[in-house]
């Protein structure tokens, strides 16, 4: 059995702090420099461009990915200072929705909600049954759908089985990295009210990596726009916009106004001059970045 967790913190309080965090892979720098502080109970979209960090900032913020300067700090924890059994026991307190749902294939539906439990045990008064038949409800799942295995779910069950799996253990932080991608536009909007629903519930922190600009207006409190560090100017930082999500197409900056309505044009005279021997330059960045972006 586990325990409940208490917390004396108030509601407000920052769960996420970063403090100049920087992620590098040999020379190339993909993160450089970022402070974020992120009240409980606010629901944060993270956008920009496929290759800016996004995915990587959400796995530094729990401990996934080891930073290579500056400090992340959970509940006011500072990460590099926990042994890997307190960041063990860290993580019973967040959950991961996975770009792709990532379940286990070798496990029937019911199994893999209960995969945190066979980690971390069933909270104290309840069943691991009840449990799972609880969180299955309240992401809009029959119960049938237990024995089955995930190659016969549809990519919208599958992505609620993951978000059913993330709640299990009623965190106080949800990640979600790229909920809606791959979904049809009536159940990306079933995915987004399923966020929203799980923040009333729960009060929850939600962090929430996206593409979705319709989804990031729905469901954000707060939207942070990355940029890729390459293409900075010196001295830039990498957060081009902060804010709440209705003024994302009244900023001064023309290339979150351009990422946000989707124009292409400037991006793509820049590509096409883009000198070839540039080009030949880096692609083991990209390759390093998109390797660890499919972890």
């Amino acid at each position: 059995m586990v325990a409940t967790i208490l917390t004396t913190k108030k509601p407000d309080s920052p769960i996420i702090q970063t403090e100049d965090l920087c992620i590098q892979f040999g020379r190339q720098i993909v993160l450089n420099a970022l402070t974020l502080s992120i009240p409980r109970g606010q629901t944060v979209a993270i956008i920009g461009e496929s290759g800016c960090g996004k995915t990587m900032l959400l796995k530094a913020l729990v401990g996934l990915l080891p930073v290579s300067r500056g400090s992340v700090r959970f509940d006011g924890r500072d990460l590099r200072t926990m042994s890997e059994v307190e960041l063990t026991g860290l993580r019973k307190r967040f959950g991961f929705v996975f770009q792709n749902a990532a379940l286990f294939d070798s496990m029937n539906i019911e199994q893999n909600i209960a995969f945190p439990l066979n980690q971390h045990g069933v909270p104290e008064g309840m069943t691991a049954r009840a449990l799972i038949e609880q969180r299955l409800t309240e992401v809009g799942l029959p119960r049938n759908v237990l024995p089955k295995r995930p190659s016969q779910l549809s990519g919208g069950m599958r992505k609620r089985v993951g978000l059913a799996r993330a709640l299990i253990l009623q965190p106080e932080l949800l990640l979600y990295d790229e909920p809606t991608t791959g979904l049809d536009p009536i159940m990306s909007d079933v995915i987004n009210e399923l966020i929203l629903r799980t923040q009333s519930k729960y009060s929850v922190t939600s962090i929430v990596v996206t593409h979705d600009m319709h989804s990031a207006k729905k469901i954000a409190d707060r939207v942070i726009m990355l940029y890729p560090y390459s293409r900075l100017l010196p001295g830039e930082s990498q957060i081009l916009y902060d804010g709440p999500p209705e003024e994302l197409d009244q900023t001064k900056d023309r290339r979150v106004r351009q990422f946000v309505r989707g124009e292409a044009g400037e991006r793509l005279m820049e590509l096409l001059a883009t000198p070839a021997s540039h080009v030949d330059e880096t692609p083991h960045l990209h390759d390093t970045i998109a390797r660890r972006e499919a972890d």
